[in-house]
């Protein structure tokens, strides 16, 4: 005769979010803000070929903390999901609102019914144009979406980087200036991030329609100069 183990909903419940936030802890923090003309996303992250900044469409950027292969399937999916949408529709139908929705579902289904929680935390960031706003949507393991106003945070050590960001931040600075304010907050007291371990991308307008770039080495040194 076959024993059957009841646990508590609510138990349930807490041992999942206990065993994905370990996982998120384990990852670098990820700064994203913006700035008087863009946004910009900044990862410590030594590996010069595992990013954990990309381009998903035109004018909209991801970011993702904690367990690689799984934020990656979520980019790769994200990607599909905005060609598509864009393909059936039109281009202008593709928004980060839409896009961190199909996240929060994914990871909300994940999180309840799956065999276990994903280990991540996502940012989808959209730079505005004359029909949309400059948006940050954080999306957290269990599916709930943060509309965040100027800057967010991801990772484990958040909320302590979020207070150092929020004490150098004020207003919508210049690209240089917000990059030397998150690279500060990320790095804290007492200690230096080398710009090789820094990872950099921004979205802002050149007169094209893509509008996401990543920073090189030389780049970032210069803006920090």
């Amino acid at each position: 005769m076959s024993n059957y183990f009841y646990v508590a909903p609510e138990q349930l419940i807490k041992d999942r979010a206990e065993f994905a936030q370990k996982g998120i802890a384990r990852g670098r923090s990820i700064v994203a803000a913006i700035y008087d003309v863009g946004v910009v996303m900044v990862a410590e992250n030594p590996s010069a070929s595992l990013y954990k900044i990309s381009e998903i469409y035109d004018r909209i950027a991801f970011a993702g903390v904690g367990k690689y292969n799984e934020f990656d399937r979520l980019r790769e999916a994200g990607i599909r999901w905005a060609d598509g949408t864009g393909y059936t529709y039109s281009r202008e139908d593709v928004d980060a609102r839409a896009l961190a929705n199909f996240y929060a579902q994914h990871l909300g289904d994940m999180f309840t019914e799956g065999q276990k929680p994903l280990e991540v935390e996502i940012l989808v960031s959209q730079l505005g144009n004359k029909f949309r706003p400059t948006k940050l949507y954080r999306i957290a393991y269990e599916g709930t979406i943060s509309d965040e106003e100027d800057f967010a945070v991801l990772g484990g050590d958040a909320e302590t980087i979020k207070g150092r960001f929020a004490d150098l931040e004020v207003g919508h600075l210049s690209l240089s200036q917000t990059l030397k304010n998150a690279v500060s907050a990320l790095a804290g007291p007492g200690r230096q991030l080398p710009v090789g371990d820094l990872e950099v991308g921004v979205l802002e307008d050149r007169g094209e329609r893509r509008t996401f770039a990543r920073l090189d080495d030389e780049q970032i040194a210069r803006l920090l100069s």
